[in-house]
């Protein structure tokens, strides 16, 4: 067997877009073994072909995150395929349907919790029967959601204040096994979501003003923090939480006029 050092086997669920497909390209440049993860087959496999051009050795399995079955056989998968599972980015999740809280129905709930708070749930359920045996690292996706109130978006909130407790629990769980879990907590961030919830120009003028640093984040910046979370540089860190928001969470910033 390959040593983990030199060539890490990662697991990726939401990995066909944005922060998870990013994620996926770093590793893979890195020469890393990656199965990448979701909903969509044609665009799992071009994936997975662009991963094994750029130095990986790159499987796509479909898998719904919120099916247990699913989960169970895309982790069998990932060790019948590379032997163990060394890094696991739990990345799939969906914003919802914003909106305020009298129109809260039981299908938005389900929607939304079924896929980041279940989702993740039992992703770890499966990562930690595996890794028990070997260690490993766990990152989770959380959001500055996951640590401020937001208007009309209570579902999306929740959810990702949920990820944290659970991140943050269940860290207490592997650490006697030697299995680290930890999250990493994205603000606004330019992928397909940023560009549905700021919609016109004008609104992400807007948004990158009350920024610190006047941008939103990319998703490479976020792969880079699960980078390494997920290597041995971080091997003392876990149950902890990494925001990347260019300074949001810090206070509100007052510059003065250029």
């Amino acid at each position: 067997m390959e040593d983990f050092m030199a060539v890490p086997v990662v697991l990726i669920t939401g990995a066909l877009t944005g922060i998870g497909r990013s994620t996926a390209e770093a590793f893979a440049r890195d020469g890393a073994s990656v199965v990448v993860s979701g909903r969509h087959p044609d665009a799992g496999d071009l994936l997975a072909k662009e991963l094994n051009g750029l130095g990986a050795r790159a499987e796509f399995f479909r898998a719904d995150v919120r099916s247990d079955d699913d989960l169970r056989d895309l982790v069998d998968f990932t060790v019948d395929r590379f032997g163990r599972i060394d890094v696991a980015f739990n990345n799939a999740g969906t914003e919802g349907v914003p909106g305020p809280i009298t129109e809260v129905t039981d299908d938005g709930y389900a929607s939304v919790f079924d896929t980041n708070v279940r989702g993740t749930l039992l992703s770890l359920k499966h990562e930690f029967r595996v890794m028990k045996q070997t260690g490993g690292s766990i990152i989770n996706v959380s959001s500055t959601y996951g640590q401020m109130g937001f208007p009309d978006a209570s579902l999306y909130v929740g959810s990702k204040h949920a990820i944290i407790g659970i991140t943050k629990g269940v860290a207490l769980e592997g650490a006697r096994h030697n299995i680290r879990v930890n999250a990493v907590a994205p603000g606004f961030t330019r992928t397909a979501m940023y560009e549905r919830v700021t919609g016109a120009d004008a609104v992400r003028d807007a948004v990158n003003a009350v920024l610190p640093m006047h941008r939103p984040g990319t998703p490479q910046e976020v792969a880079t923090a699960v980078q390494f979370l997920g290597s041995t540089q971080s091997q003392y860190i876990t149950g902890q939480v990494i925001t990347l928001d260019g300074g949001l969470m810090a206070g509100w910033p007052l510059f003065p006029e250029n």
